[in-house]
C-alpha cells in the first residue's frame, strides 16, 4: 500500500501533522491510535476464538 512513499514524502507528512496538531498533541494521538489498534486486535482474536470453538463443536 505504501510502497511508493519515499523519505521526502514521509517528512512532509510529518511536518503537516506537527503543524495541524502541534507537538504537544502528537503523543496523545499516538496513544489513542495504539489503544485503538490493541482493541481491534483483541476483537479479532475474540472472533477467531469463537469460530474455532464453533468448529470444534461440530
Amino acid at each position: 500500500m505504501f510502497e511508493n512513499i519515499g523519505g521526502g514524502e514521509l517528512l512532509i507528512i510529518l511536518l503537516v501533522v506537527i503543524v495541524l496538531f502541534g507537538p504537544k498533541k502528537i503523543p496523545e494521538l499516538a496513544q489513542g491510535i495504539g489503544k485503538g489498534i490493541r482493541e481491534f486486535k483483541k476483537a479479532v482474536k475474540g472472533v477467531e476464538d469463537e469460530i474455532k470453538d464453533a468448529a470444534k463443536k461440530e
